[in-house]
């Protein structure tokens, strides 16, 4: 028994040890600016901005490919972040802030079909083939995948309920100051 466990624990430590090592030899080295952009944004990787995650979309930003705004969930705040950390002109005069909108079913026109919560990136869908689907409110990020693969159209956007725990002050707007 004492010899089986002081194999597996030796095996243990040679491999760990080989893994540190090829971790440190085989690193590989990321742009800093990519990665400072990568925080930058939500994390949501919904795929609102046409890429398949945050992180690719970072890398387009950083690299010139894609415009600083492409982010609908960072909205405006994002695009001045990037703006100011890039360097770049930015003109928001185009750019506009949508309310946040969340998915809703509407349980009469559900058929079960399960393609909704196929490509949901946030899994928000729940449900069962055949069965009537459900929405998770605080996980749905409002990206409209499911929209667009719905055969009923029983999947629509609705604005965010402000409830208690969601309901924020809002800033109140400067004024001029008048002589």
């Amino acid at each position: 028994m004492l010899e089986a466990v002081g194999s597996v624990t030796t095996l243990g430590l040679v491999l760990g040890s080989l893994l540190g090592y090829a971790s440190r030899v085989f690193k590989v080295e990321t742009d800093p600016v990519v990665e400072k952009i990568e925080e930058m944004m939500p994390g949501s990787n919904c795929g609102q901005c046409g890429f398949p995650g945050c992180t690719p979309a970072a890398e387009s930003i950083a690299n010139g490919d894609a415009d600083i705004t492409l982010c609908p969930p960072g909205g405006k705040m994002l695009a001045q972040e990037l703006a100011a950390l890039l360097n770049v002109e930015l003109d928001l005069s185009k750019l506009v802030d949508e309310e946040p909108l969340l998915a809703n079913v509407k349980e009469e026109l559900c058929i079960g079909c399960t393609k909704c919560f196929k490509v949901c990136p946030t899994d928000a869908i729940i449900g069962a083939p055949t069965q009537i689907h459900s929405v998770i409110k605080e996980v749905c990020t409002g990206c409209k995948a499911c929209i667009d693969v719905c055969p009923t159209e029983c999947l629509i956007m609705q604005p965010k309920e402000e409830t208690l725990k969601t309901w924020h002050w809002h800033k109140p707007i400067a004024e001029p100051i008048a002589a």
